[in-house]
């Protein structure tokens, strides 16, 4: 079976996104781009949901620095609010329970997955079990009075063993975690 990584960009207060700041919040940093570039995961296929296809798909038809590279990579999207086909180069639609998809998909894929943004989704592949590795990368930014897109609202509780961090230039940190869901803090008997 292969693995499944989380990958979301966040600000230091955990928004995916925050109005009027530019894309990467304004902090592209060579050094974070490169490392993107040269990931050997960039033919991995990725999974998003409908509301970050429509963002991501805008942003690389605008040129947005980072998106360019995502054109060739197999796109795997969870809609029932889109219709195929869809228009981002080398994109899939699948109308069908997602969690059931990528359960799938991991028993039959050539790679590993690895999710763009889609908080929705992503947290749904978590309660299922089916998330192998979180990724963040956190930008040094507090975005409490414009940020959107809570990432971590409405998930289970999680322990996380840290596996890998860097620090690229600007102070963004990546941190690569392997989630465990809990069935409450610890120490505490489950309800029921």
């Amino acid at each position: 079976m292969q693995r499944l990584t989380v990958d979301f960009i966040v600000s230091l207060d955990g928004y995916g996104a925050a109005d009027g700041w530019p894309g990467w919040w304004g902090m592209e940093s060579p050094e974070y781009l490169q490392w993107l570039e040269e990931s050997p995961e960039q033919d991995h296929p990725i999974l998003m949901g409908s509301t970050t296809y429509r963002l991501m798909s805008s942003l690389a038809a605008s040129g947005e620095p980072g998106t360019g590279l995502l054109d060739a990579v197999p796109k795997v999207v969870f809609s029932s609010s889109l219709a195929g086909p869809l228009s981002w180069s080398n994109s899939s639609l699948v109308t069908t329970d997602a969690v059931a998809a990528v359960r799938e998909l991991k028993e039959r894929s050539d790679l590993p997955l690895r999710t763009l943004g889609s908080v929705s989704l992503c947290r749904s592949l978590l309660k299922a079990g089916l998330v192998d590795r979180y990724r963040l990368v956190v930008f040094p930014v507090i975005t409490g009075a414009t940020g959107t897109d809570r990432i971590f609202d409405d998930y289970p509780d999680v322990r996380l063993e840290l596996v890998q961090s860097r620090t690229f230039e600007g102070g963004l940190q990546l941190l690569e975690y392997v989630p465990t869901v809990l069935d409450g803090p610890p120490g505490t008997a489950p309800a029921g």
